[in-house]
């Protein structure tokens, strides 16, 4: 194994247990297909971004970003759930994506792949994942007390509006680290697989938190070495692992 990919196994590893984490809370917000349908906000950035020779990445996450500012905006004005917002956003982002999108770029727009990364570019990756970690156990308290009582939330100084925000950002981050592994089409499996694993086998909050951690490093460590072994597309092979382990956990809840 060459030190190009024991930097992207490394990032992998990190990735997933940030979107593992973000998971976990989603799935408390009942916002596990919202990782789905913003993943797909990425593309039209994606899209213009190879049609100006510009980074991908950083075409996401300009698209990211708006969209969540939008998705953000929409839903205070509006009243509507978060979820519906996010519904309408994506459908329209993937429609633009999809007709903007070089075709020869398509497939790993979508499905992401082991791209090589240098060593600076592999520092970013990982010291941004650490930050979703540690952005995300910070705010922890005040993200249980919302889904608890928001009326309880609000009289302890908690903005909830803000904090929605804050943590919309940092599903976005997460999306944005998992592209380069699964690509724009996939990257929300990796927030709501390990999350529904980590459900269905732990019964204490931080016994949920760490089953879905696990959940996601497990299903990386076996997805990259099926792939590599049989010479498969990584980011299916993650995904495909992912979703047996979590047939195995519905199992294992009922014996």
């Amino acid at each position: 194994m060459s030190i190009n990919e024991i930097y992207t196994v490394i990032l992998a590893l990190i990735t997933s247990a940030s979107a593992s984490l973000v998971g976990s809370f989603a799935l408390m917000k009942r916002m596990t297909l919202a990782g789905d349908a913003i993943s797909h906000v990425a593309l039209p950035g994606i899209g213009l971004a190879l049609l100006f020779g510009m980074n991908p990445t950083l075409g996401a996450t300009a698209a990211l970003l708006v969209g969540i500012l939008l998705i953000w905006n929409l839903e205070k004005r509006t009243g509507l759930a978060t979820e519906t917002m996010i519904g309408v956003v994506f459908s329209a982002s993937l429609a633009i994506g999809a007709l903007i999108t070089p075709q020869e770029e398509l497939e790993q727009a979508l499905f992401g792949g082991f791209a090589p990364i240098s060593f600076p570019a592999f520092l970013i990756y990982a010291l941004l994942s650490v930050l979703v970690i540690l952005s995300v156990m910070a705010l922890r308290h005040r993200l249980v007390l919302g889904l608890f009582s928001s009326d309880l939330a609000l009289a302890s100084g908690v903005k909830l509006k803000r904090l929605n925000l804050y943590f919309l950002l940092l599903f976005g981050l997460v999306i944005v680290l998992g592209l380069r592994l699964l690509g724009a089409l996939l990257v929300g499996s990796l927030i709501i697989i390990p999350a529904a694993i980590g459900r269905q086998l732990a019964h204490t909050f931080s016994g949920f938190i760490s089953m879905s951690i696990a959940a996601g490093l497990l299903s990386v460590i076996l997805g990259l070495a099926v792939a590599r072994y049989y010479g498969l597309d990584v980011g299916p092979t993650i995904v495909t692992v992912a979703a047996g382990l979590f047939i195995l956990s519905l199992l294992k809840k009922r014996i």
